[in-house]
């Protein structure tokens, strides 16, 4: 949205430049010091700065509602700061090494397979044998003698006949092997297979951190290279006007040298905003984008 933003303003003023050239050509035309194919030039790289402007607002609005999505409002209920992402770029140092075995995905997938290595050491220790001890206690009262006599009052409530029983079992699903070494296989497999997928999350985040560091260089490098472009494109937009109105260069001349000045004054507005994207990226591969929050909300 931001990077819209720009594109808007440097739309605009382009808009603003071809109508002040319009109406200067319109006063020469009119006193006939130039031919009428110049003035239809000019009008046509007016509409044509309009056109751009027009499709600049309508990306604007689509990159509106497409933050408003992400945020969950409405496009009218919020206003975007840019902060400093133009006004200057995160301090050049070196590139931080990243470890991709840091990220949330590569530390998702290293759990799924410690789960499944885990779930094949229980499904191992089914194939054993189960020794159990065994242990049983029984008591209990009766007012009853051996002669056939019965003894009176509280007598027979106590537990006063006990016994007790000892066992050990042991057991042993030897008809359960192949079943079980089916499951081990299969759960063997399942572990390759995470595995592979471990390593295919780590091989793909460490070549984005790759292009994320190609890029960041690439950007500081255009980023340090645009404000000679925006220089040299106004002084050369200058130069064509000049010589222009002296009748020593067409118009398209001036038009060239206006279109160059509208892109010169687009990418430096996009080389800063470049920059920071680039950190960004390269601080996602890491999992970990606090530094870029902290430095960007300076």
């Amino acid at each position: 949205m931001v990077a819209a933003r720009q594109t808007v303003a440097a739309a605009q003023a382009a808009v603003d430049s071809w109508e002040i050239l319009r109406r200067s050509i319109h006063a020469l035309v009119e006193s006939q010091l130039r031919p009428g194919a110049d003035e239809s030039r000019v009008e046509a790289e007016w509409a044509a700065a309009r056109t751009q402007l027009a499709q600049a607002q309508q990306a604007a609005d689509v990159a509106r509602s497409t933050l408003a999505q992400f945020v969950g409002m409405d496009s009218s209920q919020f206003n975007l700061a840019q902060g400093p992402l133009l006004d200057r770029l995160p301090p050049d140092q070196s590139v931080p090494a990243i470890d991709v075995a840091a990220n949330p995905a590569s530390l998702e997938q290293n759990a799924a397979v410690h789960q499944a290595q885990s779930q094949l050491k229980a499904l191992q220790r089914t194939y054993v044998p189960e020794f159990s001890l065994q242990g049983s206690a029984y008591a209990r009262g009766t007012g009853a003698e051996i002669d056939g006599r019965r003894l009176g009052g509280w007598n027979g409530l106590g537990p006063n006949f006990q016994n007790y029983a000892l066992g050990f079992s042991i057991s042993f699903a030897f008809m359960d092997l192949p079943a079980i070494r089916a499951k081990e296989a299969a759960q063997s497999a399942t572990i390759r297979a995470g595995q592979a997928q471990y390593d295919l999350v780590k091989t793909n985040l460490q070549s984005q951190s790759n292009a994320a560091k190609a890029a960041l260089n690439g950007a500081r490098r255009v980023a340090a290279n645009t404000p000679v472009e925006m220089s040299s494109a106004r002084t050369a937009l200058a130069q064509a006007k000049a010589r222009y109105q002296a009748g020593l260069a067409p118009i398209d001349d001036v038009a060239q040298a206006q279109r160059l000045l509208v892109q010169a004054q687009i990418d430096d507005a996009l080389a800063r905003l470049t920059v920071w994207r680039a950190l960004l990226q390269l601080e996602t591969v890491g999992g970990d984008i606090q530094s870029f929050a902290a430095e960007a909300s300076r």
